[in-house]
């Protein structure tokens, strides 16, 4: 195993050579996944990241001193249970805390509130509150969700196939898919709305669950498809726990370090600090490596960009190597994104209206999962995106609040905390201009304000913060348009669309130039798939061109 500091110091070393088999652009989960296994098949891989630390979105900073926060995405669940094997994560250090409340959603105007919890009649005990029908029913419907989300497991660590439609039914057939394919249709292309409304009558049920049919998503859970992504949001886990999420120690950095120390392991070489300023191609339209920003050439018979398509193809690679019909796919790949992500570092954990704290002020289980704010109602929700469709920021914003502090100690000084706020609807460009250090703090007194309105006195604990407009999110961290997906999860946009169908999965006109992010299917979240799938694809394609 190689400690966080170690990989950190070897990532800041100068390149000793030019010339590898495999160069990987960005140094984000995925590219890191992809890294670690073309290594183990005997591929002298490079890694090429261009911030100072590594892990794309999946990362872990000190913002505030003494206070660490998951600056991006912030809990695991996603990421591919195989790879944790295969890569033997937990033995490079990847430990996590299972939340054993994952949820609470508090009423504005009332101490009432839902919790739900991994214990089933404590759960059913809850929703009884606003529905007894809806507390019977609830653990049914999470019978018949994770059916679904069994049959997208099923496809998740799959190279679409690209031959033929034939090819479809055949994977489907041999994953079990097809006795269930009219439902399961339903279920991925159907508004969240419909499908909650067939099962439950009551808020704020309705509304928890729906938020996770339009996180990340430019969408409402009244808009067609937004089942999808309810659906891309419960089909995780974490260890032997279906469905679970947790906070991963040492913040969501610990993930990639673990990863990294796997690929280090190997004898893989990271590189922070080594941004590509463009992707060289050859004779015959083949790739031979890539240069940095400050001129250095790495020469490579492979290249594989976990950046986004379009800093791939429309910044660091000559359009005149891409057709037509190709670059045009590409440049109207969807990117749209709602996402305000803010981090706060506060000096006491906040004290909910109907919740007591603990003795001492120490946590409760409310404060583990995560917490719904302006989502009581779905009507709540709908009027959020409806502000965003406008052009505006939205009034009363839908907010996950996280505390990952509250399990995991070594995020903060005793007795603090910090918290993550993944914050929608937030357009790129709002209606009445670009986002401003002025607008965003306008924007963050606002949110503190309504946290308030829950947790009075939230506001005074507020230490200091971190807060990130889509602009942001794309200067930062490399997202186009914001986008935590690296693309819109639309049915237009994934399987063999993601990014696009004119070439085999991960595979592009530039021979020997691959896709290995979050572009690719299966899409968003800290998966992993991508990364792992694409090195699949460049192991098979190497060895029948040798």
């Amino acid at each position: 195993m190689v400690a966080a500091a170690g990989i950190a110091k070897l990532a800041r070393q100068a390149l000793t050579r030019h010339k590898y088999d495999a160069v990987i652009v960005g140094g984000g989960h995925n590219g890191l996944v992809a890294a670690a296994y073309l290594q183990k098949a005997g591929l002298d891989t490079v890694v090429l990241e261009r911030r100072h630390v590594i892990g794309g979105a999946a990362v872990t900073e000190e913002l505030v001193p003494g206070y660490k926060f998951s600056r991006a995405s912030y809990l695991l669940s996603l990421l591919r249970p195989e790879i944790i094997k295969e890569l033997d994560l937990v033995g490079h250090g990847l430990k996590w805390y299972y939340r054993d409340h994952g949820s609470f959603t508090p009423l504005i105007d009332s101490d009432r509130s839902l919790i739900m919890s991994c214990d089933p009649q404590f759960t059913k005990d809850q929703i009884a509150q606003f529905s007894t029908a809806d507390a019977e029913k609830f653990h049914p419907y999470e019978d018949w969700l994770s059916k679904y989300a069994r049959h997208m497991d099923k496809l998740l660590d799959v190279v679409p196939p690209g031959e033929s439609k034939l090819s479809y039914l055949r994977l489907l057939a041999g994953r079990g898919v097809l006795p269930d394919i009219h439902e399961f249709m339903d279920v991925l292309a159907a508004p969240a709305t419909k499908i909650l409304d067939r099962w439950f009558e009551s808020e704020p049920l309705r509304a928890t669950l729906a938020t996770d049919a339009v996180i990340g998503a430019w969408q409402g859970p009244s808009t067609p498809g937004s089942s999808y992504v309810l659906l891309h949001h419960v089909m995780g886990g974490v260890g032997e726990r279906e469905g679970a999420w947790a906070y991963v120690e040492g913040g969501m950095g610990g993930v990639s370090n673990a990863i990294a120390s796997a690929a280090l392991k190997e004898g893989a070489t990271i590189k922070t600090e080594a941004s590509v300023s463009k992707i060289n191609v050859g004779p015959g339209n083949k790739v031979e490596g890539v240069t940095l920003e400050d001129g250095t050439v790495i020469e490579s018979k492979i290249v594989l960009s976990n950046a986004t398509p379009k800093v791939t193809f429309l910044d660091i690679l000559d359009s005149q190597h891409l057709p037509e019909e190709y670059l045009s796919h590409i440049r109207t790949f969807d990117y749209t994104s709602p996402v305000f992500k803010l981090n706060v570092a506060m000096d006491r954990i906040p004290a909910f209206r109907g919740h007591s704290n603990g003795a001492g002020n120490t946590p409760g289980v409310h404060h583990q999962g995560t917490i719904h704010l302006n989502s009581e109602s779905v009507g709540m929700v709908d009027d959020a995106f409806a502000d965003a469709c406008k052009g505006l920021v939205s009034d009363r914003p839908i907010m996950e609040m996280t505390i990952p502090s509250v399990l995991d100690p070594t995020l903060a000084p005793s007795g603090h905390h910090v918290a993550s706020f993944f914050i929608q609807y937030a357009p790129y460009t709002p209606k009445d201009g670009p986002w401003t250090e002025e607008k965003k703090d306008a924007f963050v007194k606002k949110v503190f304000s309504q946290v308030d309105e829950y947790a009075p006195g939230f506001s005074e604990s507020v230490v200091g913060y971190d807060a990130l407009a889509p602009p942001d999110l794309e200067r930062v961290f490399g997202l186009t348009g914001g986008n935590i997906f690296h693309g819109s999860m639309g049915l237009d946009q994934l399987f063999t669309q993601r990014p696009t169908y004119l070439t085999p999965a991960h595979t592009t006109p530039v021979s020997g130039l691959y896709l290995c992010g979050s572009s690719t299917h299966p899409g968003g979240g800290v998966m992993g798939a991508p990364g792992r799938n694409c090195s699949k694809v460049v192991i098979k394609n190497r060895r029948q061109h040798k």
